[in-house]
């Protein structure tokens, strides 16, 4: 983990995941929290060691990676917490998201873990698009869902904090197919990140970069191509498949081999956020046959 400084005032800790950091008049500003406590009292003793505080944090997601470790930053430091007020339900209540990656149901002990439930926390207000005040900072809240439902980038002092709207090359081909709850929305997101004016640019998981039309149009194009791909996989049964059959064929089309459970939950997701697009578009139809959900093209 390393603090990388932007401009006077905007910094961020870069690694597996991006932590952003502001300072102004006495005052810091941390924008996430990391996957767990480890994350977070990295952070502290970084700034500890450089003479810089932690006044109040922002959420920009309610996806464990980025809200782990905020328990542990109000419990020890009473350091307030922020966040959209969609996120703020599910970081307050961490459990919904196993639950809504099993369907509803209550989930498996297997999806009970600080990758897909981070430490459930209070948070203390509620972020607004547009122009928002916390202490000494002025910044811009945008939305940017797709990757999840109600999604945040922060615009302070000319950067933007893009959280997991856009991803880095090598994350982006890591990944293979990223995470997403609609996709739609996350093709509008990155388009809007086109169109921001901004000094530059750090995504959740990636490097900072002064001009990111490059990586978001890769990001876009990614997108396409994985939901063409993806009806190419329902379109060559003309009687319709259903979704485990899809999804076996689409992992193996992109040479995915899943380890567990939580994993194929997630990239299940993200093939479920496709076919709702595609099916928008009339290309293909949900239905019931024989008692199963079937999806076949229109």
């Amino acid at each position: 983990m390393k603090l990388q400084k932007f401009t006077e005032h905007c910094f961020a800790f870069t690694g597996a995941v991006t932590i952003g950091y502001c300072v102004k008049d006495g005052k810091g500003l941390l924008i996430d929290s990391g996957l767990d406590d480890s994350a977070v009292k990295k952070v502290k003793r970084i700034l500890d060691g450089e003479g810089l505080p932690i006044d109040y944090c922002v959420i920009t997601h309610a996806h464990a990676d980025h809200f782990g470790g905020a328990r542990y930053l109000k419990s020890k430091y009473a350091i307030p917490l922020f966040a959209l007020k969609f996120e703020k339900a599910i970081i307050e209540n961490s459990i919904l998201e196993p639950i809504y990656l099993f369907n509803g149901a209550v989930p498996i002990n297997e999806l009970r873990n600080k990758f897909l439930e981070g430490q459930a926390v209070e948070v203390d207000g509620e972020l607004v698009t547009g122009e928002n005040i916390i202490g000494p900072f002025t910044f811009d809240v945008i939305d940017l869902p797709g990757h999840s439902h109600c999604q945040a980038g922060l615009l302070v002092d000319g950067i933007l904090y893009a959280a997991d709207s856009y991803f880095g090359s090598e994350t982006l081909n890591k990944h293979v197919i990223p995470f997403i709850v609609d996709a739609d929305l996350t093709l509008q997101s990155l388009e809007k990140l086109l169109h921001i004016a901004c000094k530059g640019a750090i995504p959740g998981h990636g490097r900072f970069e002064e001009d990111i039309t490059q990586t978001v149009k890769e990001n876009i194009e990614l997108h396409e191509e994985r939901m063409d791909s993806l009806l190419n996989v329902v379109i060559t049964s003309p009687n319709g498949k259903t979704i485990d059959q899809i999804m076996r064929e689409y992992l193996d089309l992109h040479t995915i081999t899943v380890s567990n459970v939580g994993q194929w939950l997630l990239f299940r997701t993200s093939v479920t956020a496709y076919l709702t697009s595609l099916e928008r578009k009339k290309l293909l139809s949900f239905l019931i046959q024989n008692n199963e959900l079937i999806i076949k093209p229109r």
